[in-house]
C-alpha cells in the first residue's frame, strides 16, 4: 500500500496481530490514528508538518491498511476499541515508548479516548477530531441523525449482509461515504493515491468484514463499556483537546440533543467524560485532515506542545 513521502515503514508485532506503522520525525512520540473508510494516508496532508516537532508514528488499526485482520467473535470483542486500544499499547511497548500525546479522527479517535481511559498512565495529551463518545451517538438518535449515519445500523447488521451488499460494488460504498461527508460534497479533496488504497481496502473481503466488525462492536461492546464507565464515573486524565467540523457529525448529534433552540454546543458533551477539555471548531466536513489540514496543525500544534 502506499505510504507517506518521508515516512518509513514497518510492520510491528503488538501481541495478537502485527500492526503496519508509518514513522517519521524527532522529539516527543504522537501516534495518530485513522478512521472509516480510510487508513494512514489519511494524515498525508499534516504528518509531514507534524513530524518536524514529533516522532510521529502512523498505524494502520487492525483490519485496516496493511494491517493484520483477525476474524470477529460473536461476542464482537476482536473489534472494539478496547482491543484496538490494547494494540496500541502493545506498539508501544515494542516500540519502547512508555508514554506518546495520541491524535485520532473518526474510528480511531474511538480506539484513541478508549486508550486514556483503559490506560492512563500511556496517554500524555489526548487528540479528538469529529467524534463524541460512542454511548452519546446512540442516544442521541433521531431521524436526522439516523439518515446522517445511516452507515452505523448497516454495517453493524449480522453478517454476512452488509459484507454481501457492499462488496458488490466497494468502490462505489466507498466514494459514497467520502463525498456525502465532505462539506463540499466531492472527492476531489482526497489525493488519487489515497483514494485508490481506500476503494482496494473495502474490495479485500478480510479487511471489508473487519470494518463491519468495527461497527458490530461499536453497537455492542463498545456501548457497553462507555455505559459501564459513565455509571461508575470514570473519566479521561488526559488533557483533550477537540476539534469539530461545522458541518461534520459531531455538530449535527449536538443539534439533535438541544431542545432549547440553543447553539449546539459538542465540546460541552467531552466535558462530561474529560476533566480538562478544550474545544475549537472549523470550517469543514467530516474529513478534516484532508478538507482543512491548516485547522488541524492549528489546533494541535500547540495542544501537544510544539515551539
Amino acid at each position: 500500500m502506499t505510504g507517506i513521502s518521508g515516512f518509513a515503514q514497518q510492520r510491528v508485532a503488538t501481541g495478537a496481530v502485527a500492526l503496519s506503522c508509518h514513522r517519521a520525525g524527532r522529539g516527543e512520540p504522537l501516534i495518530l490514528l485513522h478512521g472509516f473508510p480510510q487508513n494512514h494516508l489519511c494524515w498525508e496532508a499534516v504528518a509531514p508538518a507534524l513530524a518536524k516537532h514529533f516522532d510521529v508514528i502512523i498505524p494502520d488499526l487492525r483490519g485496516y491498511g496493511d494491517s493484520d485482520a483477525p476474524p470477529d467473535d460473536a461476542e464482537h470483542t476482536v473489534y472494539s476499541k478496547r482491543t484496538m486500544a490494547s494494540d496500541i499499547v502493545g506498539l508501544m511497548d515494542a516500540l519502547k515508548l512508555k508514554r506518546a500525546h495520541v491524535l485520532g479522527h473518526d474510528r480511531g479517535a474511538r480506539v484513541a479516548y478508549r486508550l486514556a481511559l483503559d490506560h492512563p498512565a500511556r496517554v500524555d495529551r489526548l487528540g479528538i477530531i469529529e467524534v463524541l463518545p460512542t454511548l452519546e451517538y446512540w442516544e442521541a438518535f433521531d431521524a436526522e441523525l439516523a439518515m446522517s449515519i445511516y452507515h452505523w445500523t448497516l454495517l453493524a447488521q449480522p453478517a454476512p449482509l452488509p459484507e454481501r451488499l457492499i462488496g458488490h460494488d466497494p468502490a462505489f460504498f466507498v466514494d459514497h461515504c467520502l463525498r456525502n461527508w465532505t462539506q463540499g460534497k466531492t472527492l476531489e479533496v482526497f489525493a488519487p493515491a489515497a483514494l485508490s488504497a481506500y476503494r482496494r481496502q473495502a474490495a479485500d473481503p478480510l479487511r471489508l468484514a473487519a470494518m463491519c466488525a468495527d461497527y458490530r462492536a461499536g453497537a455492542t461492546t463498545d456501548r457497553a463499556l462507555d455505559a459501564a464507565d459513565r455509571a461508575a464515573g470514570r473519566m479521561i486524565d488526559a488533557p483533550l483537546h477537540f476539534l469539530w467540523a461545522e458541518s461534520g457529525f459531531p455538530a449535527r448529534a449536538a443539534r439533535s440533543a438541544t431542545t432549547d433552540g440553543t447553539a449546539p454546543d459538542p465540546g460541552a458533551i467531552w466535558r462530561r467524560w474529560a476533566r480538562q477539555v478544550t474545544a475549537s471548531s472549523c470550517v469543514s466536513g467530516h474529513f478534516v485532515m484532508e478538507e482543512n489540514p491548516e485547522a488541524v496543525l492549528r489546533a494541535y500544534l500547540p495542544h501537544f506542545g510544539a515551539g
